[in-house]
């Protein structure tokens, strides 16, 4: 049975807020009414579904508030949408502030409306741990009608630190394959890298937890056993030092700043190899969307990673920090066609049987029922 959800997610570049957009473009192709309640048009919120639906969360400003008080804003907006619009559930991504606003828009409106939150990551491995946001963070999950983490690393950690009174669903991340996937584009190659070169790409947010100073390590390393070029794909707190170490290194010639992109699919198509050597990843979305469009990952055995790229097969995991390692598997696959297009049908396979929208949209569909029935 349809039903209408209301979604909150942070509507700037990122992973949940990605994950959750196109959550709701599938679920309204299912049926659904969606209702996206954020501060901003998320961004690949991009065109016209008659089940689509946006509410701008206004904040008022003040001169007796020194900070906007968005949390407040954001349960009243919820709880006029989810009242006008007769909304079944609210789906918010993020522990903080979502689950707690979520709550608060529960009780305004009689406890009738079932809020389900999903962990993502840093709102628990960070945010959530911080001792000024953890109780109202175990708060918000133990009131919450569902709980669901992106993958069984987040789930254990969730569990270990805050023990919460409730049961979480592991839902993992998801893409659509038949847009993540390889394409040819003629004459790609030739403008972003010289003849003959290999391609290496590093999407992500540029922030410290990335590591994107062992990109450019593992690169250099490359680089000199194999003629090449790096793609650096996103922008952030590191970029200003990662040029300086570009130019320290006197890799500019090699390594092209591309800044965010709207869409990533035509690069990692370009692409050879993708680099995530990360400090740590609850799930590892950029890995998964390489994959789709058959780009063998070269990552960091940590957090949630394990659980999307297969040591051996769909590319190489090194423990955190060990450039050495990660440079040498890199090698290895660039310097062998034979490996590499193995390596890259098998990482197509694995994101389509394992991580499409069609795999995993459904268990949300299956979750949703379970708790409108509890």
């Amino acid at each position: 049975m349809p039903l209408r959800i209301g979604i909150t997610c942070y509507p700037t570049y990122g992973g949940s807020g990605i994950v959750a957009t196109e959550l709701g473009k599938e679920l309204a192709e299912r049926g659904h009414r969606v209702h996206f309640i954020t501060y901003a048009l998320p961004q690949r919120l991009t065109r016209f579904h008659p089940r689509l639906f946006y509410h701008e969360v206004e904040i008022m400003s003040y001169p007796l508030f020194e900070h906007p008080p968005y949390v407040l804003a954001l349960a009243s907006r919820m709880a006029e949408v989810a009242k006008y619009e007769k909304l079944d559930l609210l789906h918010v991504h993020y522990a903080i502030p979502h689950a707690a606003a979520a709550y608060l828009a529960k009780k305004i409106n009689g406890d009738n409306l079932r809020v389900i939150t999903t962990l993502h990551g840093t709102d628990i491995t960070l945010v959530g741990l911080d001792h000024t946001f953890l109780p109202v963070t175990r708060f918000s999950i133990e009131q919450s009608d569902g709980v669901t983490a992106v993958s069984r690393f987040l789930k254990r950690v969730t569990l270990k630190e805050f023990a919460p009174n409730t049961d979480i669903r592991v839902i993992p991340n998801f893409i659509n394959t038949q847009v993540w996937r390889r394409i040819s584009i003629d004459g790609c190659r030739g403008k972003l890298a010289h003849r003959g070169d290999k391609v290496l790409i590093h999407v992500s947010n540029f922030r410290p937890v990335k590591r994107i100073a062992d990109v450019i390590m593992i690169f250099k390393a490359v680089s000199r056993k194999i003629p090449s070029t790096l793609l650096l794909v996103g922008d952030g707190p590191e970029r200003s030092r990662i040029e300086e170490l570009v130019r320290k290194e006197r890799l500019s010639e090699k390594v092209q700043f591309l800044g965010k992109q709207e869409s990533v699919v035509e690069l990692l198509s370009c692409a050879d190899l993708l680099l995530l050597p990360s400090q740590t990843e609850s799930f590892g979305l950029a890995a998964l969307e390489a994959m789709s469009c058959g780009v063998p990952v070269i990552a960091s055995k940590t957090g949630g990673l394990p659980e999307v790229v297969t040591h051996g097969k769909t590319g190489y995991l090194h423990s955190v920090g060990n450039v050495e390692a990660m440079a040498e598997s890199a090698i290895s696959i660039l310097k062998s066609d034979r490996l590499w297009a193995r390596m890259s049908a098998a990482c197509r396979k694995f994101a389509v049987d394992v991580y499409s929208t069609e795999r995993i949209v459904p268990k949300y569909e299956k979750y949703y029922a379970e708790i409108m029935n509890r």
